[in-house]
């Protein structure tokens, strides 16, 4: 669907040339426009929980928005984004049951059979695991934590796209 979506304007919006969700080969600016269309390019998708995504995506956008500008909102905003984060952790992704993807998938059975071969040598042997893994949405990463304290990194050292990690 992200394909479907038209650039707008020069250099505003630009086409999605990859597949979206391999998310390989993106720029930056990539994931910004992504980003700016995410909500019709996702409406409809899951009709049983559409507010929910609808209301997620729309407190992302704000919140990347209003760190761009370095807006005084943003305190407030940064507390109804971590508000949708739980709603959509509560309400959504309960109802589904999520798997890692292919790659890690693959990843996760070389690593197996890698372990398998060591064992094997000592005399161990065991079965190599190669269905994906269950994979729920983690509130408990650095990256949401750390939703908390932008507003007071943008304050200290300007907005977020003046500086690299």
């Amino acid at each position: 669907r992200y394909r479907q979506v038209p650039s707008y304007g020069h250099g505003t919006i630009r086409k999605i040339r990859s597949n979206a969700s391999a998310m390989k080969h993106l720029a930056a600016q990539d994931f910004g426009d992504m980003l700016q269309i995410s909500i019709p390019v996702f409406e409809g998708l899951v009709p049983n929980h559409n507010k929910q995504i609808l209301g997620l995506l729309f407190d992302l956008c704000v919140f990347h928005c209003l760190a761009k500008f370095r807006l005084h909102m943003l305190d407030e905003w940064t507390t109804e984004l971590g508000r949708s984060l739980r709603n959509f952790d509560d309400q959504v992704c309960k109802a589904y049951n999520t798997k890692e993807i292919p790659k890690e998938t693959a990843a996760h059975g070389h690593q197996n059979a890698q372990k398998s071969s060591d064992e094997k040598s000592k005399g161990k042997r065991k079965a190599v695991d190669t269905e994906p893994a269950h994979k729920p949405f983690n509130l408990s990463t650095y990256k949401i934590h750390a939703l908390g304290h932008y507003v007071q990194f943008i304050h200290l050292y300007g907005t977020t796209d003046n500086y690299t990690t």
